[in-house]
């Protein structure tokens, strides 16, 4: 279990949050806005509201102690430079920030943001469900229960047919498709298809059952 601190609970902050939580994570939100920091604080371990420019009042919520900061502050780009440059001072190693555009990002990066996403790319969930697991590629939610993973096929796997695997009797889900070291995708896989070292599986399946493929 890791722990998780975002910064900036608008709507791609909130889902970033909630997600994490329902994940199993322990998460520490902070707003400024303290009828957001109300709204969201069931849904996460706690939330608190802070200026997140103030260093000594992040340093004093111990954020130090966290695994991963994710800054999605909205419009206030200066708000959102200085939030992930104080993160990073206090010493969290991975940090995530939300950038309004090219130059903004540019910006974080070059303070020490080890990640920029953009809200037009990179939804809250799917933000998510790639800092918990190294293997998820990526994540859509068709469902509340029900989703799609691509992800990077497990080591244990290597050389074994799905038969061999038997993915759909032991984790409950199905391929939909295998692309190879090559970017040939295989839409039709069968039980004979072989599984190699770098290949990448899209499959489907229950929310619970996918946690199961995820390293």
């Amino acid at each position: 279990m890791k722990q998780f601190i975002v910064i900036g609970c608008g709507r791609f902050g909130s889902s970033v949050a909630k997600t994490l939580y329902q994940m199993g994570h322990d998460v520490l939100a902070i707003d400024a806005d303290e009828e957001i920091v109300q709204n969201i604080s069931e849904y996460v371990t706690h939330a608190v509201q802070a200026d997140a420019t103030d260093e000594n009042s992040l340093r004093a919520l111990g954020i130090r102690n966290f695994d991963v900061a994710v800054i999605t502050i909205g419009a206030d780009i200066q708000s959102s430079v200085m939030a992930t440059l104080i993160v990073k001072e206090l010493g969290i190693k991975y940090v995530v920030s939300k950038a309004q555009n090219e130059m903004h990002a540019k910006v974080l990066y070059k303070i020490g943001a080890d990640r920029v996403v953009f809200p037009e790319r990179d939804m809250g969930m799917r933000v998510a469900h790639n800092l918990v697991a190294s293997n998820i590629l990526d994540y859509i939610e068709l469902a509340p229960e029900f989703s799609i993973m691509e992800i990077s096929a497990l080591e244990e796997w290597y050389g074994k047919s799905l038969l061999d695997i038997n993915i759909r009797s032991k984790y409950g889900i199905n391929v939909m498709a295998l692309k190879n070291n090559n970017n040939e995708i295989n839409v039709s896989p069968t039980a004979k298809d072989i599984i190699q070292e770098g290949d990448i599986m899209v499959v489907i399946g229950h929310n619970n059952d996918l946690k199961k493929l995820q390293r």
